[in-house]
């Protein structure tokens, strides 16, 4: 998973320099890490037992109660190419159902 992680804390600073870098020209960039969401990979991880536990044990112990599904990041991506969300970016946008990620 190592390889995993720095990719992810590498967006979060391409995507921060790309707000800096892109804001004066009207251009927004954000980011949305993706948090527990039921996906090939997790099945995957899963099966392999590299979870330290049930996907039913981590769902159980989300504040939400439930594994995410890939249409909850997308309702977010669906927010974030609208107007209302022009004055947002160089954000790092949980969709994770309440658990650090």
């Amino acid at each position: 998973m190592t390889h995993y992680v720095a990719s992810k804390a590498g967006m979060i600073g391409l995507t921060k320099s790309l707000a800096l870098e892109f804001g004066p020209e009207g251009i927004t960039v954000n980011t949305i890490p993706p948090g527990f969401i039921d996906t090939p990979m997790l099945r995957r991880t899963a099966d392999k037992g590299r979870l330290g536990n049930t996907v039913e044990h981590h769902e159980s112990q989300t504040p939400v109660r439930r594994v995410g599904r890939p249409e909850d990041i997308a309702a977010m991506c669906s927010f974030l190419v609208r107007d209302e969300a022009s004055y947002v970016t160089g954000q790092v946008l949980g969709v994770n159902g309440g658990r650090n990620t």
